[in-house]
């Protein structure tokens, strides 16, 4: 008896309105925390801190970079077989999760398009996906799009999918980054501590050394993320490409190097991967703050991210709000 191959569905396979909600829940644990600060340098005070995030907080915070890899990862039940994830939208961190909070997120198709067939290479198409999470009572926790390139079944006929995928998410209203603000105690943020000078609109800045991509597949089997691509060298055209959310994260951490006193990441308004990573990469990121918003008594900080890889290659532009 021929084996059944497992391997998530090829385009051709997906409806729109399609539901994938079997990812199992994770907590977010203090050792998986630990795990993924090691690979990708977290240095988010809330997160570092145990006694200073109970006097802000309440409770042991959770690193938003975190907290955004697993819940992509979760989503990877309809990805596994991605060539490359092409950008993520409207992404809210609805909730700022604490270390044994438990994520669980949802996936549905909402947008279809099938690329145009070249000779000499397979067909794909684009598959445009709403991402849901909740913690354990039901809480939303985060809420964004993406898109992902999946190959069609071997001998698949076109599909016929035409689905105008800039227009997804439009109808939703903005982001009310106001609302995004966590109840944490500013006060307590503050405290007596020297507090670094923030930088303002129009100001450009790096981190002079970049960071070397590493530990890759672990980072990947450490959120869930079970696209091939990850960890299969031959899935990925000879090399695995690494998961997107690990030079994002990496990204990030760059960033809290240069501002220290950010407290969270409350939304993206858009990312995208403009080139592929591979592991021993080196990446920089430039850092361009577009706006800055006092928000009951806080600062949020619009920033565009531009991720380079060896000097030479972007990867990754990326425009975020932190809150500061």
């Amino acid at each position: 008896m021929s084996a059944r191959q497992i391997g998530g569905p090829h385009f051709d396979e997906l409806e729109v309105g399609q539901v994938f909600d079997t990812a199992p829940g994770c907590t977010l644990t203090e050792g998986r925390a630990a795990q993924h600060q090691v690979i990708v340098g977290d240095r988010w005070r809330l997160s570092l801190d145990e006694h200073f995030a109970r006097s802000v907080a309440g409770g042991a915070v959770a690193s938003p970079s975190f907290v955004t890899n697993t819940a992509i990862g979760q989503t990877t039940l309809v990805t596994q077989r991605v060539r490359a994830n092409l950008f993520y939208r409207r992404f809210a961190l609805l909730r700022q999760p604490l270390i044994g909070d438990t994520l669980r997120t949802t996936t549905t198709v909402v947008g279809l398009r099938e690329n145009a067939r070249r000779e000499g290479r397979a067909p794909t198409g684009l598959a445009a996906l709403r991402m849901q999470t909740v913690d354990q009572e039901g809480r939303p926790v985060v809420d964004f799009f993406r898109c992902a390139m999946l190959p069609l079944s071997p001998g698949a006929e076109p599909t016929g999918h035409a689905d105008d995928l800039d227009a997804i998410g439009a109808d939703l209203p903005p982001l009310d980054l106001a609302a995004l603000v966590p109840q944490w105690d500013r006060e307590a943020f503050v405290g007596g501590r020297t507090v670094g000078v923030l930088p303002g609109e129009g100001e450009v800045f790096e981190v002079a050394t970049g960071d070397v991509v590493s530990s890759a597949p672990e980072l990947a089997r450490l959120t869930l993320n079970v696209a091939a691509v990850h960890h299969d060298r031959f899935a990925g055209g000879g090399q695995r490409l690494v998961y997107g959310g690990h030079t994002i994260a990496l990204a990030a951490s760059q960033l809290t190097r240069a501002v220290p006193d950010l407290a969270t990441i409350l939304a993206w308004e858009s990312c995208d991967h403009t080139g592929p990573v591979q592991e021993g990469d080196t990446l920089t990121t430039r850092f361009t703050v577009q706006r800055v918003t006092p928000v009951s008594g806080w600062q949020v900080l619009d920033l565009h991210a531009e991720v380079t890889a060896d000097g030479e290659r972007p990867v990754l532009d990326w425009k975020f709000s932190v809150l500061a």
